[in-house]
């Protein structure tokens, strides 16, 4: 799978040609060589869920009487995502790279990419096919049938973890880590999260949809710094509702994805869309929604990524005051679901405005995902490029409010060449390299979206545990008779206080507490007394959770062969 051809002004920049994502093998086989495919994968899938475990390639992948290390290559490489199993689309991969390693070619990342290697190329020899195929007849005779190499069985009981009453959800059921984390916010860590009303002060419940969706980059900026310009650099073509001008174009959030046409959606319509990761919106309101869309249309690099596109920000006290939502409560919503944040700047408006600055503020504690881009820097020539860099560093520096230096890319994302007589050849030499480590960033994204998803699974049953106890700590501050009012006013006022005496007596990290003041806000609309006492078994089992059954759900599913 490669992007669109280049158009002829595109060869002015060369370094683009880099950003490939591995081409999908069904495409480059014969139908009958995919129906030959669809035969094994169906003998090799012992459970008929649709999908390759670890377990099921070991047995299956030894009748192809390759080494160790040559299997444990095969796997690493069709599993690219690390998930964990393998679907049709990366079972074909598997089989066409062991017939590659069983002709003698040497198995690395770069084959993939080379789409001469990957057409017609014969199924690989497996010995024993035939004795294997009537041993696993049993379990596969009552499989149902596949869609798009996933079994319907698999989403069904996936979607019935959300909807059924029962808490348990059988160990044999888990055949991925994102299955396994599914399991484990069912059984574990939901449950805290409803008692203490987790999803009212911090993030809505999780669904379905929220674990399987693709990664998401958020553009962050101030008008016409070239945000919608930037995605449509890397699409190489206009998507439905982009609109690109000097004047504060973009008024809304716009969600960029993939989708059978192209079309736009509105937003009250995305937001109960079961499929999508976006029903948590619904909490910010019809203002909100009135103003967030999805643009959906067919594209390589959209079946890989995600993107959100936002409102430039703008300077001035009235666009806190006149919009009619929560802009930066928005902002941190995207922010959590996010994979990566790419602030815009460009070399002519570097203040950052006191919204801009609240806006960067409510990423706290994504500080990992965010990339500063200092784009258009072809309109000024080197000397003026270095003072504005310089310029940026400090006003960064005064608003992350850390000493380390946050990551900037420096270049010129759109479809013009760079502008050589204004940065030389130099200035174009380090726009080029510049660029292609921002888009290795990119290129990245789909490679570790598993690992973001463990890293934000453990962020949030952190964030819930630290919620509980101080919900149950304000409520053991409540007297149990009289002056409930009083009291509770006198927490809400001194909440700082409090949770310092919830951090001493835990023993918590300081930087894992919400935000006082949101907090504050959103505990003014309830009554401290109607909370949940303590619950140390729900602690515990969160606890065990994060110290034994995500390790070993790590270990279950590495690579089978390592």
């Amino acid at each position: 799978m490669t992007f669109p051809v280049q158009r002829e002004s595109d060869k002015h920049e060369p370094n683009f040609k880099k950003m490939e994502i591995p081409p999908a093998p069904i495409s480059s086989c014969s139908k009958e060589h995919q129906r030959i495919y669809k035969e094994w994968f169906d003998i090799a899938d012992s459970d008929g869920d649709g999908r390759i475990t670890g377990n099921d390639a070991t047995k299956f992948f030894a009748m192809s009487k390759l080494s160790r290390q040559e299997l444990k290559q095969v796997w690493g490489l069709a599993d690219s995502k690390r998930q964990g199993f393998l679907d049709f689309a990366g079972f074909v991969t598997a089989m066409q790279l062991v017939s590659l390693a069983q002709a003698g070619h040497e198995l690395t990342s770069n084959i993939l990419k080379n789409g001469a290697h990957m057409e017609n190329i014969e199924p690989p020899s497996m010995e024993g096919l035939d004795a294997f195929a009537t041993k696993n007849k049993g379990s596969t005779t009552n499989s149902e049938p596949a869609v798009n190499g996933c079994a319907q069985s698999q989403t069904l009981s996936s979607a019935h973890w959300f909807t059924s009453k029962s808490s348990k959800t059988p160990a044999s059921s888990v055949t991925s880590i994102i299955d396994g984390l599914k399991r484990l916010y069912i059984e574990k860590l939901k449950p805290l999260e409803v008692t203490y009303r987790f999803n009212d002060f911090e993030s809505p419940l999780l669904t379905n949809s929220d674990f399987d969706a693709k990664p998401m980059v958020m553009l962050l900026g101030q008008y016409s710094t070239g945000k919608t310009t930037f995605i449509k650099h890397l699409l190489r073509c206009d998507y439905p509702g982009a609109h690109i001008g000097p004047e504060p174009t973009t008024d809304r959030f716009v969600v960029v994805m993939s989708g059978p046409d192209e079309r736009s959606i509105p937003g009250n319509t995305i937001a109960v869309h079961a499929d999508m990761p976006f029903s948590g919106l619904t909490t910010f309101g019809g203002a909100f929604l009135s103003k967030f869309e999805c643009s959906q249309m067919p594209h390589p690099l959209l079946d890989q990524i995600t993107f959100v596109d936002t409102p430039g920000v703008l300077s001035g006290e009235k666009q806190r005051t006149q919009r009619s939502y929560d802009f930066t409560g928005v902002i941190s919503w995207f922010a959590a679901k996010c994979d990566l944040i790419l602030l815009l700047f460009d070399p002519h408006k570097l203040d950052i405005s006191d919204e801009f600055k609240r806006v960067i503020s409510s990423l706290r504690g994504n500080d990992d995902k965010i990339r500063v881009v200092l784009n258009k820097a072809d309109q000024v020539d080197t000397q003026q490029l270095m003072r504005v860099y310089g310029a940026l560093m400090w006003s960064l520096g005064k608003v992350l409010n850390t000493p380390e230096v946050v990551r900037v890319y420096i270049g010129s994302f759109n479809d013009k060449p760079i502008n050589e007589a204004v940065v030389g050849e130099i200035g174009r030499e380090l726009f080029e390299k510049e660029q292609d480590d921002l888009l290795m960033d990119l290129i990245n994204i789909p490679k570790k979206a598993c690992d973001r998803r463990i890293n934000e699974f453990v962020k949030r049953a952190r964030a819930a545990k630290i919620h509980a106890y101080i919900i149950s700590h304000l409520k053991k501050e409540m007297p149990s008779m009289m002056g409930k009012a009083k009291a509770q006013q006198r927490l809400i006022d001194n909440l700082e206080d409090e949770f310092a005496k919830v951090q001493r007596e835990f023993h918590l990290p300081a930087g894992d507490f919400p935000n006082v003041e949101h907090f504050r806000e959103v505990l003014n609309g309830y009554s401290i007394d109607k909370f949940e006492k303590l619950k140390p078994k729900m602690i515990q089992a969160v606890d065990d959770m994060l110290a034994y059954e995500i390790p070993e759900l790590l270990k279950n599913f590495k690579n089978p062969y390592e």
